[in-house]
């Protein structure tokens, strides 16, 4: 499997959440299909909880709801582990755009 191929992961720690097949690349953002391991029930309510707001246009709450996330999880790309991302997952589907430096830094 060529890296380009290989899939993104989420990780807690050293512990896996799931993974990303990327399926489309409309720079900057990067869209695939995510695989959910068991424990990604832990940390599926952040998701849940961005992604209404998202919805809802009540962009003032975005940040607060969304910090939880890169605190807690990494995104790993197929040659390591990734500065900063911002990352949606909704159901089987996955997109994020990602930096090998701070945002706005």
């Amino acid at each position: 499997m060529a890296q380009e191929d290989a899939p993104w992961r989420v990780m807690r720690r050293d512990i896996l959440i799931g993974t990303i097949t990327v399926t489309e690349n409309d720079f900057p953002w990067l869209r695939g299909t995510f695989v959910a391991e068991p424990v990604f029930t832990e940390v599926k309510p952040w998701f849940d909880e961005v992604l209404a707001i998202v919805e809802s246009d009540d962009f003032e709450r975005f940040d607060a709801a969304y910090d939880r996330i890169p605190q807690e999880l990494t995104l790993v790309s197929p040659s390591g582990p990734v500065a900063e991302f911002l990352l949606h997952i909704d159901g089987s589907e996955a997109w994020f755009r990602w930096s090998d430096e701070p945002f706005g830094g």
